[in-house]
């Protein structure tokens, strides 16, 4: 009987390629209905205090909505001021496009977000 660190040895390789895999979306998934894609939730807990930590749920739904998959976009917490319009015009990430901008696409792609 082989030992752990033999055990993880001989099986790290098939571990990480499936994580590779499933986060690069390599590997689809069909559901019921034969349609590929994955569902994907995202929760929203940083408001305006932290611009760019708020803008990634935006942006990464919009990504993945592109990309063939089933998202919701949930917010709580500090992060559902950010559906006020004064404060989403006003929030800038830094390195990112403004939240109006991110949120403007959520919507044209009809994602739909819960808060």
């Amino acid at each position: 009987m082989a030992n752990r660190r033999e055990f993880l040895e001989e099986n790290i390789h098939a571990c990480a390629a499936a994580l590779t895999a499933g986060v690069t979306g390599i590997a689809s998934q069909t559901d019921a209905d034969g349609a590929e894609g994955r569902k994907f939730l995202l929760i929203g807990l940083t408001g305006s205090e932290n611009p760019t930590r708020a803008n990634f749920p935006f942006v990464w739904a919009a990504a993945l909505k592109e990309a063939g998959n089933e998202v919701r976009v949930e917010l709580a917490g500090d992060a559902t001021v950010l559906m006020r319009t004064a404060v989403s015009n006003s929030v800038t990430p830094v390195g990112w496009p403004p939240l109006r901008e991110a949120l403007a696409k959520v919507i044209e792609l009809k994602i739909p977000i819960y808060v």
